[in-house]
């Protein structure tokens, strides 16, 4: 009967040894999962190039938008940018010239500010900019656009949130041509095509294309 009980004990022990191992192993684990996730974090612009598209918080629920929020990819090389924008529609208004003014300035879509987020560095349309998050901007004309690159992300997209000090943030301003579309496009739309040096970024609505160079440097 001793014998029974002192095995038992040993049994016990033993149990609880590997146990504790256990969870000790389990421990290390996640701290050496933790260490190795917080380590692989550059900087904020590195991490934001990564992320996917998101609305500002305590903005309208996208269900109840009037303009859906969308986003299209540009193929850089073996890298993917990727361009977060609100489309919104034409709806028997004219828009070029009066429901987005020529000469002003213009959040390129509805809602939140378009974003583009680029893993590399890239020019867009000849100004270049660094791996981050940026704000993109126009100045639409009746037969050219002013693009504006802007690194402040947080404002909500109302050209009237266009301080100063939002400005003071540009990175660069440059003017690329329009194009005159035979068929109606009633949805504000971007999208991305193949070019010889990179990619063209196309905005389209009513009757008006606009074509943006992007290119991946260095």
């Amino acid at each position: 009967m001793i014998t029974l009980k002192r095995e038992a004990a040993m049994n016990l022990r033993n149990t609880a040894t590997l146990i504790a191992l256990a969870v000790c192993g389990a421990l290390a684990a996640c701290a050496g999962a933790s260490t190795e996730t917080s380590g692989s974090t550059s900087s904020p612009d590195a991490v934001n190039a990564s992320v996917g598209c998101s609305t500002q918080p305590g903005s309208q629920p996208l269900a109840e938008r009037a303009s859906p929020f969308d986003s299209t990819r540009i193929t850089l090389g073996s890298d993917v940018a990727k361009v977060c924008y609100s489309r919104p529609s034409a709806k028997g208004r004219v828009v070029f010239g009066e429901l987005v003014p020529f000469d002003k300035l213009w959040r390129t879509g509805a809602n939140e500010p378009t974003i583009i987020h680029t893993p590399v560095a890239a020019d867009i349309a000849g100004i270049r900019v660094e791996p981050g998050s940026y704000s993109l901007y126009t100045i639409p004309g009746e037969s050219q656009w002013t693009i504006i690159v802007n690194r402040s992300i947080t404002q909500w997209g109302h050209e009237g949130t266009y301080t100063p000090a939002v400005q003071a943030q540009e990175v660069g301003r440059a003017q690329v041509g329009t194009q005159r579309l035979d068929n109606h496009v009633e949805t504000f739309t971007i999208r991305s095509e193949p070019a010889a040096s990179g990619a063209s970024l196309i905005l389209e609505w009513e009757r008006t294309r606009v074509v943006i160079p992007v290119r991946r440097v260095g």
